[in-house]
């Protein structure tokens, strides 16, 4: 009998983390690929990712509508918990044998609580990493629930066999983010037009030009500081006068703040605002297509950690947000302040492309987290080990 693997994608960048591994589930001959979708990931102002989802071929088994307004930290709260109400349920209904959380998003420890608490074997991909904020206790607390776990580098996995857990149930399969970073490489044309394709605001620009990413989410433990942080970066992005593209935030606590400076800044300096073009969501290989293709990454966004170290784009990583975790050589790190940003920017673009880095994985990640789903034991109870 096949092993029923239920998948919850909670956000945008959760999809892109995963996608690999949902095609590996869904093609090996002894697994049952169930897919649940909730919060951010089903709500259209956040690009509503459920689209690229079914539009990729994978059945949504369960649609949970779970966030509450507000983007602070009582919202935050009272997501996760309304999270674990519906996921309990979905599970009951569902039956799985395993359940997969992803990363460290602070709502996914819904999915673990609900997946422990009725003896569902649980697997989690991406722990035993370091970032700091309430994202790496996420992650951490994660790993403590889960029974199986898919980690990106070898630090990471020694990390989580410090934590006690069996070192048998820890496996290194990179980041399933790479498995997408990886076929794109191989044929990283820009093949569509993002104006076309995805609308958004703002001016269109010729592409062949050369153009910069931005990608800055609210932190969690600054949330106070959100409006104000992605003010310096947009006076830094509009003094550079390159075109570039923008994408819209992660729904976190602070991330109203940071909406709604990005459109106070576009309505009060419209003429700064004239090269850069903003869009809410894309699909995951559009995305890393308009990456490869762009002179530099800023933000940060994980995906300058990761993606970008494969792909050998340079980053200019903003603050605290991904303090701690591995990187590679590509990535350049500044304070908040617009001009740090713009000399750091400056910097990275007189550079040569750095070279690339298989710190995350080489590509195969998705089929090797299959193979282990399909035949490691199942359970839910911690095995005794020499702590």
């Amino acid at each position: 009998m096949k092993r029923k693997v239920c998948v919850v994608i909670t956000a945008r960048p959760s999809y892109a983390r995963v996608k690999t591994a949902l095609k590996a589930i869904q093609e090996h001959p002894d697994l049952e690929l169930q897919t649940v979708v909730a919060a951010s990931a089903v709500l259209k102002r956040f690009g509503k990712t459920s689209h690229y989802i079914e539009d990729d071929g994978f059945k949504i088994d369960a649609s949970v509508h779970m966030v509450v307004e507000g983007e602070n930290l009582v919202a935050a709260a009272k997501t996760t918990g309304l999270g674990l109400v519906e996921l309990a349920t979905v599970f009951d209904n569902l039956k799985p044998d395993v359940v997969i959380t992803i990363a460290d998003r602070y709502e996914t420890i819904s999915t673990s609580i609900a997946a422990a608490y009725m003896n569902i074997p649980l697997a989690h991909i991406q722990g035993g990493e370091v970032t700091g904020s309430i994202d790496e206790k996420v992650r951490h607390a994660n790993t403590k629930l889960a029974d199986l776990h898919f980690v990106s580098t070898q630090k990471a996995k020694s990390r989580v066999i410090s934590m006690g857990e069996n070192p048998e149930q820890v496996y290194w399969t990179g980041c399933p983010s790479i498995d997408l970073a990886a076929a794109v490489a191989k044929n990283p044309a820009l093949n569509f037009n993002p104006f076309d394709k995805y609308g958004g605001v703002g001016s269109n620009f010729d592409l062949q030009k050369g153009y910069l990413v931005v990608m800055q989410h609210p932190v969690t433990t600054e949330y106070d500081n959100a409006a104000r942080q992605i003010t310096e970066t947009l006076y830094a992005i509009s003094d550079l006068e390159i075109p570039t593209f923008w994408f819209w935030p992660n729904v976190d606590a602070g991330s109203d703040q940071t909406s709604g400076a990005i459109r106070s800044f576009r309505e009060l300096e419209r003429q700064r605002t004239n090269h850069i073009h903003f869009f809410k969501n894309m699909e995951p290989e559009d995305f890393l297509r308009l990456i490869i293709n762009s002179q530099c990454l800023i933000g940060n966004s994980s995906v300058g950690i990761r993606e970008c170290s494969f792909l050998s784009i340079p980053v200019v990583n903003i603050g605290t947000r991904q303090i701690g975790r591995e990187r590679g050589p590509n990535v350049l790190d500044c304070g908040h302040s617009r001009h740090e940003i713009r000399k750091a920017v400056e910097t990275q673009l007189k550079k040569s492309r750095p070279p690339q880095d298989l710190l995350y994985g080489n590509g195969d990640a998705g089929k090797r987290i299959a193979a282990a789903l399909a035949s490691a034991p199942l359970s839910y109870e911690k095995q005794l080990q020499d702590r």
